[in-house]
């Protein structure tokens, strides 16, 4: 399966990377790992998470406050955001529209 992050989502993600590395070196590193990890899981599984009302899948990140929501539209898995657990929820859903 195809992975691809709305460019959104991708600045999202570069973001949280950088500010964790600034605020310890060496913790943006572990962000990116296991967003990777994940990221890889979901491409492999990607109906095992629960459908969202919204009409999206998440996945929450163990270690981080974060989680990965996402679709799957003609055999790509889009990443809609890296967003932050308990800071403006849902605030990306908007961006499902774009992909149609």
């Amino acid at each position: 399966m195809t992975v691809a992050f709305l460019a959104e989502a991708r600045i999202e993600f570069l973001d949280v990377v950088s500010h964790y590395e600034c605020a310890r070196p060496g913790l943006g590193q572990r962000f990116k790992d296991e967003v990777d990890r994940n990221v890889l899981w979901i491409a492999d599984h990607p109906e095992l998470c629960r459908l969202r009302r919204g009409g999206y899948r998440r996945v929450n990140l163990r270690t981080f406050p974060y989680y990965i929501p996402y679709v799957v539209r003609s055999g790509t898995l889009w990443i809609l955001a890296l967003a932050h657990g308990s800071r403006k929820p849902d605030y990306w859903i908007q961006r499902k529209k774009s992909l149609g």
